[in-house]
């Protein structure tokens, strides 16, 4: 059951709201006077049970097969968040729900131990998480992450990492062995310079300076750092790209992609709402440029085109991309990793790193 009331800025948070679970047939909606009242939203975090730790991918239009995802949902509040309508699964709402009630696997890293020591496991990269952020801020606590990435340091299985979070830094030590024998690559996304619209669009996530820090003590510790620039938001972010990428080859990315924003399912009315929350006068532009990149509507789900975007400013923004890409010396496609120095389960040691024990729930 989906709390849905009238969007309100709420510090710290993406959303400002709860849309209905797309799902359920009962929606509760509190008066205005309530919910203005009420306290700030606390995030909780609840154990996942689930019994395995590697997704298996099967949408061509993702480049990676296997990915593992030790958090669901995503405290960062990144409003344009594609997974925000993987919540609704599990009865709750896209909205606030997704970035306060956190579903943690806390079994993960045993969980990926056992499966990469099955008989059936074929040595490939895995990303982590593809879903949400690996490095979201109770990550500093729990340290799942860390003890996964232990794991695949043990058996030098090839991991490509997604974030927004600087704590990556914390694990150079790990990603370093795997960089070693060409097993890692850490993507660091940036989607904006501009600190102040940082904070209202993904408000827990690390600031641009400090993404752009990791960036370069990734690179000169010697790890495979690139840069994502997704979603590049048409009317509000995609005049940064070339900024953007200056700034990352500057600090040491070797490589870059981008996608043009898609907003699912409830996604397109939370954008909306946080557009008339904070950026009222450019809403009708921003909607507008959306719709022109993705066939009329604000989400085009095809395999193909979802990843890409489609008409001439979808094609201006791929030919901007290129030619900033080009004139920095950055790399486009599939970073390469190998798989060569795979240590089989009798060779691949206890796991290192350590981890905390969960005293959440």
């Amino acid at each position: 059951m989906a709390t849905n009331g009238p969007p309100v800025k709420i510090r710290g948070r993406g959303a400002t709201a709860n849309p209905p679970n797309r799902f359920e047939r009962i929606e509760f909606e509190p008066d205005a006077e309530a919910l203005a009242g009420s306290p700030p939203e606390r995030t909780q975090y609840f154990r996942d049970s689930t019994r395995t730790a590697i997704t298996r991918n099967n949408s061509p239009d993702v480049g990676f097969d296997y990915s593992v995802n030790p958090y669901r949902g995503c405290e960062h509040g990144c409003i344009y968040c594609y997974a925000r309508p993987t919540h609704e699964y599990f009865g709750m709402s896209a909205g606030l729900d997704f970035e306060t009630k956190i579903l943690v696997k806390e079994e993960a890293p045993e969980l990926l131990r056992r499966e990469l020591s099955s008989p059936k496991w074929r040595p490939a990269p895995i990303i982590m998480s593809g879903v949400t952020d690996p490095y979201q801020p109770i990550e500093r606590r729990l340290e799942l992450t860390r003890r996964c990435l232990a794991v695949l340091a043990d058996f030098r299985n090839p991991v490509a990492i997604i974030t927004k979070n600087q704590l990556v830094m914390r694990d150079l030590d790990l990603l370093g062995q795997l960089a070693a024998d060409s097993a890692a690559v850490v993507n660091i996304s940036i989607t904006t310079l501009d600190s102040e619209l940082q904070r209202v669009m993904e408000p827990r996530t690390s600031s641009p300076v400090k993404r752009l820090a990791a960036v370069a003590d990734l690179a000169a510790a010697g790890v495979r750092v690139g840069v994502m620039v997704a979603p590049v938001i048409p009317g509000l972010t995609d005049h940064e790209l070339p900024a953007i990428l200056k700034a990352a080859a500057a600090a040491g990315a070797s490589s870059a992609g981008f996608i043009p924003l898609r907003l699912p399912h409830g996604v397109s009315r939370l954008f909306e709402d946080w557009l008339a929350t904070h950026f009222p006068e450019r809403k009708s532009k921003v909607l507008g440029r959306v719709r022109q990149v993705r066939g009329g509507r604000l989400n085009d789900p095809r395999f193909g085109s979802r990843m890409r975007g489609e008409g001439p400013h979808a094609s201006n923004m791929r030919d901007l991309f290129h030619a900033a890409c080009q004139k920095y010396g950055l790399k486009t496609g599939r970073a390469e990793l190998s798989a060569e120095a795979w240590r089989g389960p009798a060779s691949a040691g206890a796991a290192s790193g350590g981890g905390a024990q969960l005293t959440l729930f």
